[in-house]
């Protein structure tokens, strides 16, 4: 006889160990699945840390999931006993009319939240580090900062262990089909019935729910750690977290912190993009002169040997946004991926909103900005 949960997790990355926690806490029965290890380097939710931020030029509606993420990650620190969350501000540098700019500005105003905008020469003096065109401006937002990425999925999923959950890892769902009121799910060592499946397998998510095959896609992304040659204008304390937005794309920067080195991305880096087991895993020379390449041109202080080079998945939809909802044509069935490269800092907040879901319970946010139902999916769900 199968194994019963009230939910089962598949995919306990950022999002999904996320949700294995506020779901076991409400007292729920759940079963966590992951290909992998819990933390691991394959997916997305590694490299040491990742940035976040309350600024966000994407959108405005991002903001009030923001505030919401902030008030848990602290909850979460609190609870698993460890610094999670770092604050050190963040910059938005570019050109005054660009979009990222332009949609800072309009997330600050929208919301209320401190800010200043100053010019490229005023940011310098203030950060030696950087070395923008004199024409620049950057929206400085004090409440910016990072997140330890690998230690908050292990807190995560501590918590819901401590909880009761049962996380399973090296075991990678292999099918799931719809029951009556429900959901069973097969995996190489066993079968499950739960109430609600949720799919957070990142970059797979497309194997699992086929339907969002060309909506869905992973990308290639690399991150490169520098070593300065000016050590006291890269270190914590000295150098906010910052997105420019320059003729290359959308270079995103980091303080020296758990790694030697002052670490820089590139979103989108080399538009690399298809199955993920497809995807080249190693870092190779031209990641590494593209990184290069930006490092000397906007922080050339800290343009010094080449210390780490990482890749990670980023599993990017059309209109760069998130989605979380049900598939259709199988309501027990939750989406929670493709977060298009910029999700783990909302992991505390979309795990309160999976299980709000799983549960039926009505989430305390507007989601209709990440329905499916803004893409053409054929409503013919395939359960396999």
């Amino acid at each position: 006889m199968a194994k019963s949960f009230d939910v089962i997790v598949a995919g306990v990355g950022a999002m999904g160990a996320s949700a294995c926690w506020h779901l076991a806490r409400r007292g729920l029965r759940v079963l966590g699945l992951e290909r992998f290890s819990i933390p691991n380097a394959h997916g997305s939710s590694h490299g040491v840390n990742r940035i976040i931020r309350l600024a966000y030029f994407e959108h405005p509606s991002y903001v009030p999931l923001l505030r919401r993420a902030y008030e848990l990650w602290r909850e979460a620190e609190t609870a698993y006993g460890k610094r999670l969350l770092y604050i050190t501000g963040g910059v938005d540098a570019g050109p005054r009319q660009g979009r990222l700019v332009t949609g800072s500005l309009a997330s600050c105003r929208e919301h209320g939240l401190a800010h200043e905008l100053i010019d490229a020469g005023e940011l310098k003096r203030r950060y030696p580090a950087f070395s923008l065109p004199d024409d620049f401006v950057a929206v400085v937002q004090p409440d910016g900062g990072f997140l330890a990425c690998e230690d908050a999925i292990t807190a995560f999923a501590a918590m819901a262990r401590k909880h009761g959950a049962e996380l399973r890892e090296q075991e990678p769902i292999v099918r799931w089909s719809a029951t009556c009121g429900g959901v069973r799910v097969e995996t190489a060592n066993g079968t499950y019935q739960s109430g609600h499946l949720i799919l957070s397998t990142g970059a797979w998510i497309a194997d699992h729910a086929p339907q969002l095959n060309e909506i869905a896609v992973a990308e290639r992304q690399v991150l490169g750690w520098f070593e300065p040659k000016e050590p006291k204008f890269f270190a914590l304390g000295s150098l906010p977290i910052s997105i420019l937005e320059v003729e290359e794309g959308l270079p995103y920067q980091f303080p020296v912190w758990g790694t030697p080195g002052f670490k820089i991305g590139l979103y989108r880096h080399r538009r690399e993009s298809g199955a993920a087991d497809t995807l080249q895993r190693a870092p190779d020379q031209i990641d590494e002169q593209l990184l290069r390449n930006l490092v000397e041109r906007y922080f050339p202080l800290a343009a010094g040997p080449t210390l780490r080079l990482e890749t990670c998945l980023f599993t990017n939809v059309p209109d760069g946004h998130f989605m979380i909802d049900r598939l259709p044509n199988a309501s027990n069935v939750i989406v929670a991926s493709a977060c298009s490269g910029h999700g783990f800092k909302f992991a505390s907040v979309i795990g309160e909103i999976l299980a709000d879901l799983a549960m039926s319970n009505t989430p305390h946010f507007d989601l209709d900005f990440f329905k499916l139902r803004r893409f053409e999916i054929n409503r013919a769900a395939r359960e396999d």
